[in-house]
């Protein structure tokens, strides 16, 4: 299992999220963005708008794909 926070996928906060694959970890992230964007967080609004463009667009999106399994697959096991 291993770790990445929301700031680490393009998100403003620390919240951490625990995954055995990157796509744990980004699945994880898109619901922490949905619930923030429904408590009214303001803050998270940039990261969510940008997570429901690669949602969109996914062959547009696969660079930061790409990018953050090899950052997921650099990281030390938790």
């Amino acid at each position: 299992m291993k770790t990445m926070t929301c700031r680490d996928l393009g998100g403003p906060c620390d919240l951490e999220h625990h995954g055995d694959t990157a796509d744990d970890v980004i699945t994880a992230q898109d619901q922490h963005l949905k619930e923030a964007e429904a408590a009214g967080d303001a803050t998270h609004q940039e990261a969510r708008d940008a997570m429901k463009n690669r949602w969109r667009h996914p062959k547009k999106s696969l660079g930061w794909y790409n990018d953050t399994k090899k950052a997921f697959a650099a990281l030390p096991e938790a």
